[in-house]
Parts: structure tokens; C-alpha cells; sequence
């Protein structure tokens, strides 16, 4: 297959992608910045190559030094991972230039797929249907507000050469339009060295359903089922899971969406894993919404259903291979659910928290898979994502997998920072979301239920407080209940984090 592969990634995408070629026994070569010079990622591949100080300007971004490295190394394929050069098609073309396999897609379809007005455009060429807006950037406020009267407010405006929630802004009235284009594009600037911005129509509270796509380079195209990615934060996903539960209701809706992904990829060009991303309103109407080329943080959950790794079809499909696999052969089995452990603050406002993990407790067992890319010991740096780990799980029923990533989020301690693993456990059970009702407006929906009541009577709060305290002394204390965590334990672990 492959003599040798650099993986042009760090974090826990690079230790998924070494564990994959260790499988196929083929040498994996890690690159690493200097905060990453003792990341687990360095750990555990074969070979580790230095790209340069912590920013990623100067070390993930840089295609000299990554192809230089993978020259030095005796490399002849190079695996992006997703974020950093993934969808990047100069990064593609001057891996080819240099005689090295890129493992993803042909750089011309990265480069169709890249520009979200160019992928609207072909989307509505390949007879799939879109959300209302314009189909080139708009750049004068005054065609923007002609544009926006015609859709009608509220509508959203979005950076044409991103995604990730940079360079979005909605808009809900005309007269904050021109402050928003402004923002939008400034923003879009800065993330994506590209201005540009176009508008859609705003769909009310839709579910962000995606369409995980597998090609090969000899004309087969399959899909391999969807992803619910409802649950976001700032436009960023959070938790996703397989079957989206709208299925349940509505199952024929996985074939016409499936069948509108494959459309979309083949008409650019496609071969390789990618993920076609839609929006799908109150009334099941689905709409193409962007295409990711590459492989998705959330891959996991579609391996856990249908059983087929992901990363193997992708080497083997660089390599040359044909897809063996038919759409027949695809079945989607149990259900399955990933949470992206974030050292991050959920309770000051998600703020990031580098730093040192002193203790790690990592849950394991039945159905559990932990894609984790940190150790205990290790210094979480602030100059990147701070994505520690995707725990995931696969079950028979979605409440038997919401029970056992419960359990398994109960076992899960990371100190020494701040994590989000609590926050999940609150989603988790979480009346609307054990119901399937999901949205992209579940998570503000979701705090506004738990924001604090009113100011209490603080007479009333102590007066209270002492009748509890002499009920106690007089009440012998029970023991606590059959499978309850101890109170030591808790206490212990409390004051670990503090």
C-alpha cells in the first residue's frame, strides 16, 4: 500500500491515524510544533518530525516544512486529518508536485467544494436542493438590502470561502444589515484570507443533519448514512449521534438525502471520505447547506453503526483500491453517541483551560470507544483547539447508548484543569434531548431552561438552613443507596479540582 505515512496532524486525530497504519503495519511519521515536542501523538508513532515554534503559522500551516519533512523521512503519503490543510487544495497539488500521496480528495474537487457559493452553485446543478439566497458573494450594501427584503428577514449572512461559524452573523432586521456585513466580513477576512460573504434565507430552528459520503477513484460513489449535529455552541458541534432521531419518524428520509449526497459529490469530482451537510426544517424539507472534504471529527459515530473503518477505506482508496463496498451493503445496527472533551470552562463561559493534567481516569468497557490524543502528566497549550478526547459509544437502542455514555462520563476525570465533562452528563439527561427534540437552537434553549430563578429570600434560605440542621442532628444518617457514588468519593475528587 504505502511504504511509509506523514501524518500532517497532532491531537487525537493523530493518534487514531497512527493506530490505523500500525494495523496495516505501515511506519507513521507525527509532526510536532514545540508545545507538541511530548505529545502522546509524538509517543506513539514511529518516527517524529520538528515543524517549528507553537504558532500554527508556523508549523501545522506550513506546506514547506511538512513536505520537507516528509521527504526527509522517506514518506510517500500524507494523511491531513481534518482542520490545519485538510481542505487546503494548494496543500493537495504541492503534495503531488513532490511526488507524495495525498490522502483525501482530488485537489479539484477541495477546491469546487471550498468556496460555499461555487458548491451552492453545483448543488443546484446536480438538482439538489438548497436554502434561498444568492448563489455569488454579495459586496455593496445596497445589493444586500435589496437581496434581503426579497428573502425576507431574518436571514444570515456567511463567509464564502469558510465555514465553522466564522464570518456568520444573523440578521434580523434591515437596519442592522449593514453593521453585520461589515462584522461578517472583517471576520471572514481574518479566518479565511478571504472577504467574501454571501446571504440565505434563515431556516427557523432546523436540525443539522450530515451525509457521510465514501468514493473511490475508478467512479463508485456510496453513502454511509447520517450524523445528527444539532447540538451546537456558537455554530460549533458538541455531541452528535447516529441515527439522527428524526429517522425513527421518518425513514425514508436517510435514502433522499443520501441519494441528494451522492449527487453533489459526484457531480465534484469526488473520491475519498467526505461529508455532505444539510439543514433540515420542522417540516422534513432538507436543504444542502456545505461540503466538508475531508474526514469529520464525528467519523466514530458512523463507524460504530455500520461497522466499516472509515480511515482503512481512505488509505486504501489513495492507494488505488477499488470501493468493494455496494449500497446494499450498508446496514446501520444500534445507535451510537459522541462527546467532544473539551479543557474548557463551562461555567465561565467556556473559556479555554490549558494546563497541567495531573490525573487521568479514563472510562472504559463494553460499546465504550475513547479517541484521546493526551496523557496524564501532559500540558494542555493554549495556541490550539482545546479538544482532549471524542468519547463515544455504541448500544442496541439510543437510551441504551444515552445510559452508557452516562456511565461511562461518570468515570471520566481529568484534573488539573477544567473540562466539559459534567456538561455533558446535563445534556445527557436532558428531557428534550432524551425525546429527540433537537435543534440548532437546542443548547440556548437548554441553558435558558437552567438559568437561575429569581433573587431568593435570603431570611427565608436560613431559616430553612436551621430547621435542616437540627433535623439532622437528631436523624441518624442512612447508608446511601444501592450503586450511588460515595460521598468521600465525590469529595475527594472535588477537592482535587479545586
Amino acid at each position: 500500500m504505502f511504504r511509509k505515512v506523514l501524518i500532517a496532524n497532532r491531537g487525537e486525530i493523530a493518534v487514531r491515524l497512527v493506530r490505523a497504519l500500525r494495523e496495516y503495519r505501515i511506519p507513521s511519521v507525527a509532526v510536532y510544533s514545540d508545545a507538541d515536542r511530548v505529545s502522546l501523538a509524538v509517543r506513539v508513532a514511529d518516527e517524529a518530525a520538528y515543524l517549528g515554534a507553537d504558532p500554527p503559522s508556523e508549523s501545522y500551516l506550513r506546506t514547506d516544512k511538512i513536505i520537507d519533512a516528509a521527504r526527509r523521512h522517506g514518506a510517500d503519503a500524507i494523511h491531513p486529518g481534518y482542520g490545519f490543510l485538510s481542505e487546503n487544495a494548494e496543500f493537495a497539488e504541492a503534495c503531488a508536485a513532490a511526488g507524495i500521496v495525498f490522502i483525501g480528495p482530488p485537489a479539484a474537487a477541495i477546491r469546487k467544494m471550498g468556496s460555499k457559493t461555487a458548491a451552492r452553485q453545483l448543488a443546484i446543478a446536480a438538482g439538489a436542493p438548497v436554502v434561498p439566497g444568492t448563489e455569488t458573494p454579495v459586496r455593496k450594501i445596497g445589493e444586500a438590502r435589496k437581496t434581503a427584503r426579497a428573502l425576507g428577514y431574518p436571514v444570515l449572512l456567511k463567509a464564502a470561502a469558510g465555514g465553522g461559524g466564522k464570518g456568520m452573523r444573523r440578521v434580523d432586521r434591515e437596519d442592522d444589515l449593514e453593521t453585520a456585513m461589515r462584522d461578517a466580513s472583517s471576520e471572514a477576512a481574518r479566518a479565511f484570507r478571504n472577504d467574501e460573504v454571501y446571504l440565505e434565507k434563515l431556516v427557523a430552528e432546523p436540525r443539522h443533519i450530515e451525509i457521510q459520503v465514501l468514493g473511490d477513484h475508478h467512479g463508485r460513489l456510496i453513502h454511509l448514512g447520517e450524523r445528527e449535529c444539532s447540538v451546537q455552541r456558537r455554530h460549533q458541534k458538541v455531541l452528535e449521534e447516529c441515527p439522527s432521531p428524526v429517522m425513527t419518524s421518518h425513514p425514508e428520509l436517510r435514502a433522499r438525502m443520501g441519494e441528494a449526497a451522492v449527487k453533489i459529490a459526484r457531480a465534484a469530482g469526488y473520491a475519498n471520505a467526505g461529508t455532505v451537510e444539510f439543514l433540515v426544517d420542522r417540516d422534513c424539507n432538507f436543504y444542502f447547506l456545505e461540503m466538508n472534504t475531508r474526514l469529520q471529527v464525528e467519523h466514530p459515530v458512523t463507524e460504530l453503526v455500520t461497522g466499516f473503518d472509515l480511515v482503512e477505506w481512505q488509505l486504501r482508496i489513495a492507494a488505488g483500491e477499488r470501493l468493494t463496498l455496494r449500497q446494499r451493503d450498508v446496514a446501520w445496527r444500534g445507535a451510537a453517541i459522541e462527546c467532544r472533551i473539551y479543557a474548557e470552562d463551562p461555567v465561565n463561559g467556556f473559556l479555554p483551560s490549558p494546563g497541567r493534567i495531573t490525573q487521568l481516569d479514563e472510562p472504559a468497557g463494553p460499546g465504550i470507544r475513547l479517541d484521546s490524543g493526551v496523557y496524564a502528566g501532559w500540558t494542555v497549550p493554549l495556541d490550539y483547539d482545546p479538544l482532549l478526547a471524542k468519547l463515544g459509544d455504541g448500544a442496541a437502542t439510543r437510551d441504551a447508548a444515552n445510559a452508557r455514555i452516562r456511565a461511562a462520563l461518570s468515570e471520566y476525570t481529568v484534573s488539573g484543569i477544567r473540562t466539559n465533562i459534567a456538561f455533558f452528563s446535563d445534556i445527557l439527561e436532558d428531557e428534550a434531548f432524551r425525546a429527540g427534540d433537537l435543534s440548532t437552537g437546542f443548547l440556548d434553549k437548554f441553558f435558558a431552561r437552567r438559568r437561575p430563578g429569581p433573587e431568593p429570600d435570603l431570611e427565608t434560605e436560613a431559616a430553612a438552613a436551621l430547621v435542616a440542621a437540627l433535623h439532622a442532628c437528631k436523624t441518624p444518617a442512612s447508608p446511601p443507596p444501592a450503586g450511588s457514588r460515595s460521598s468521600w468519593l465525590v469529595s475527594g475528587r472535588e477537592e482535587m479540582l479545586r
